[in-house]
Parts: structure tokens; sequence; C-alpha cells
């Protein structure tokens, strides 16, 4: 969600600037549903490929990076901590103004896999700029580390919400706005471009076929995951509801998509559920869809508590769905799904 423009009630604004902390219990389990503490308002996860490792995306704040740990269900800051380090990539990056690691507030997330264990992370970025900020991660050793390398501001008027990595070394962007947004890409020796046919309402999370070839936008406003073709003549754009605002999307290990978002009975009650009001009827859901057939199933549904206030991204972790959100809690519910 978007630190800009929103009609009734400003669930983007809510999201960055009301994020007031929640008592939280200890660490115990919700009945059968577990838990990872620490990050505060975890809003996105990616998981870094051949490892432990899990990158959350924390709005607490100034904001930050963590690193999630598969094994042993800890978490620690990956950035920005005294130790991290810079690299400036001026011949990718070289209209980026330089490293500002104040006011930080990550919100999206996206990897590029590399080889030997070394990776490429984008993330979206509010606070003192609205941009793509790029990490280096080196994955070889006993805990992976994060090497800023460069950044991207965004298009005036823009405000970034989720971020797909594509080929040629770009990327993508959603510019959420319930009244219409759109998909941007941006690449190194172009720049940006705003992607045709992707205008919706609300277009929120993103990702991209590993080929390139087409986008799955998560539709906020439309409560549906949306297929883009990318490059196409004449576009081609496929719809499938859900039945809830659409958060993030993610892709599973067995190339399915995972869907996370909420439903409550007004877009006025969700703002309110986040903003520290009655969260009463509102509830986290994630679905599973199948990207050719563009069928859809709900797999999660948990109603909002003080421990989860509000589900925003879903990632498959062997026979557990993990679940972050937003609101101020401190922690990543674990769901036991096993992989059909």
């Amino acid at each position: 969600m978007s630190p800009r423009k929103f009609t009734l009630l400003s669930i983007a604004v809510l999201c960055l600037l009301g994020l007031a902390r929640r008592s939280s219990a200890a660490c115990d389990p919700d009945g059968d549903v577990q838990f990872l503490c620490g990050p505060v308002s975890p809003e996105d996860l990616v998981a870094i490929p051949q490892s432990p490792w899990i990158i959350v995306s924390s709005m607490e704040d100034e904001g930050h990076l963590y690193l999630a740990d598969i094994r042993d269900h800890t978490s620690t800051i990956a950035f920005p901590t005294p130790s991290s380090t810079s690299r400036h990539d001026t011949s990718t990056y070289g209209s980026c103004p330089g490293q500002e690691t104040s006011r930080f507030r990550p919100h999206g997330l996206s990897l590029r896999a590399g080889a030997d264990g070394t990776h490429i992370l984008y993330v979206v970025r509010h606070g003192a700029r609205e941009a793509v900020e790029v990490f280096e991660v080196d994955a070889g050793g006993s805990t992976p580390t994060l090497t800023w390398v460069g950044c991207v501001v965004a298009p005036e008027g823009v405000g970034l919400n989720s971020v797909a990595a594509l080929p040629g070394g770009g990327f993508a962007v959603t510019n959420f706005q319930i009244a219409g947004g759109e998909v941007w890409e941006w690449q190194p020796s172009a720049g940006w471009a705003m992607v045709p046919g992707s205008e919706t309402s609300g277009p929120n999370g993103l990702v991209a076929s590993p080929d390139g070839n087409w986008f799955y936008i998560g539709g906020w406003g439309t409560e549906s995951l949306i297929r883009l073709s990318r490059g196409q003549t004449p576009v081609q754009k496929d719809v499938v509801k859900v039945g809830f605002h659409v958060d993030n999307v993610r892709w599973s290990p067995d190339g399915s998509l995972l869907a996370a978002g909420h439903t409550g009975s007004s877009i006025a009650v969700i703002g309110g559920c986040i903003s520290g009001g009655s969260c009463d009827g509102v509830t986290s859901k994630v679905a599973e869809i199948d990207p050719k057939e563009l069928t859809a199933q709900q797999i999660v549904s948990y109603p909002s508590n003080d421990l989860v206030i509000l589900g925003t991204v879903a990632i498959r972790v062997g026979e557990e769905i993990w679940l972050g959100g937003i609101g101020g809690s401190n922690r990543i519910a674990r769901f036991t799904v096993p992989v059909p």
C-alpha cells in the first residue's frame, strides 16, 4: 500500500505513518498457528534460494530489512546496521544520488537469483525518498550479507508499492491508486515507461513469469489476480476473482501463485483496523492460484487480532504458509498447509 493518494480513508498513509505498536503477548502459538516473532509490521517476505533464510521488510520506526531463519525461527536486522556496506554501481545506477540510510521505510521486495549464492535484491523504499533501492546479497557465508549498490528514484507523482525483477537487468513496480493506478517498468538503457494495459483500481502486489512474458498483479481494488501480457500486441489481460483485497503475490516452489490480502465490510473498516481501532469482521486471507488455468482456491483464513492485524504477504516454507502483515504486530504467522 502506497503513501500517496487514497479515496475515503487513506490506508496508504495509515500503513506508513499510523503504525502504532500493539501490545503483544509472548511468542506462544494461537491454537494450531505458530509464529516467528521479532520484525514489526513485516509487510513483505522473499526467500533466498538454496538457503534457510527469508528477507523481511519491516516498517517499524525508521524501517529495517530483517533476516529470518527457517531452522530456529529467529530473526536479526540485516540493514541498516553499523556494519552495513555500500558499493555504488554508477554504470547501472548513475542517476542515483547516493546511499541514504535514514528514514528507510522498506516496502515491496523482489530477488533476482544469481550464481554461487550471490543475488540482487530490489526494495521499494519510502521515507527519505520514493525509490527502488538495490542490494547485492551474498548468501555464501553462515549468514547472508547485504551490500547497497544503487537506487532508481520513482517517476514524479508515482507512489511505489511492489517490485518485480525482469529480464535485462530491469524491474517493474506498481503505482497503488484506488481511483486508477498502473504498472511501470524500468530498464537500465531506457529508464521508466508505463506498461500498456496495466491500468486498474489499486494495483498492489506484482510478480513476473520467469521468461518475462507475463505480469501477475494483485488487484486490491478489484479483489482479483490479474494476468497481463508483457511485450505483446494486442495486450492480453485475464482476471480471476479471489474474494478479498489482494496485497502481495508470490511464486511457490511448485509453480503456483500465492495471493495474500484481507477482507472487511468496507474500506473504512479496514483502514480503522490498521490505525488501531476495531478489527471486527476483518480477516487475513491467502489463496493458491494456478497461473495457467487462472483458478483460485482459498487456503488460509485468519481473523484479525493483536497477533496478526492485517495480512499482506504469504510464502511457502516447506509444509507451512508464512503470513506477514502490517498494523504494528511483531510477528509472522505460520500455518501448516501441506503441499498437495
